[in-house]
């Protein structure tokens, strides 16, 4: 067995967070598929021995369990000593730009994703108004990424793969990201680190039949 075990599936933008993160650190590490759409997360068993929360990802190192990719990714500044903040204040800043993305990027994105591609509802005013809040967010990255090259400043850390969670499956959320260049250009940057791979490549379960 690997060092780190990752209970994941290929169409989570949370696990794709952590797997991203392992990989770019060299980790000895290896992904668990979770059978999300067949019902798994919901079952006692995965609540009672892997989740109580009933969600991935979920990283198993020694005796340690965690859930909830932003302390995951947090843990994981401290196992490799990589993409997290040299002092207090770029700890608060990376923490700052991982809480707004859980509410307004990956939050949005995720739900917006879920319903345009993977149960295909069709267009409604949920999706409606979550395309609206998705391009509000991109906007404050838009204009973020003017003068930053990663969240924090000209390195990347772990906000900059809590941010992007979602967005490599940009045809699947379905909302346009042209009048967002600067998000762009900083995708490509993210893209461009040594050991970087799609979500598709890094985890399992992908291609899934329809959502069930």
């Amino acid at each position: 067995m690997a060092e780190h075990v990752l209970y994941c599936m290929a169409q989570s933008g949370h696990s794709y967070k952590a797997a991203l993160m392992l990989e770019l650190c060299g980790a000895d590490w290896e992904p668990k598929w979770v059978d999300f759409f067949g019902g798994e997360t919901r079952t006692d068993a995965f609540r009672k021995t892997v989740n109580e929360m009933g969600e991935v990802p979920v990283l198993v190192h020694g005796s340690r369990s965690l859930s909830q990719s932003g302390v995951i990714l947090d843990y994981l500044t401290d196992v490799f000593g990589k993409f997290g903040g040299v002092d207090d204040d770029e700890r608060r800043e990376i923490l700052r730009w991982t809480i707004f993305d859980n509410q307004k990027v990956s939050g949005v994105a995720g739900p917006l994703r879920y319903m345009r591609t993977l149960v295909k509802t069709g267009e409604n005013d949920v999706t409606k108004f979550l395309d609206g809040r998705l391009k509000g967010a991109l906007a404050i990255l838009e204009k973020h990424f003017e003068s930053h090259a990663f969240a924090i400043g000209d390195k990347p850390t772990t906000a900059d793969f809590s941010l992007c969670g979602y967005l490599y499956v940009r045809d699947e959320i379905g909302t346009d990201f042209a009048p967002y260049p600067n998000v762009i250009a900083w995708l490509e940057r993210i893209k461009a680190l040594p050991g970087w791979k799609h979500p598709y490549d890094l985890m399992p379960g992908h291609p899934m039949p329809d959502a069930r």
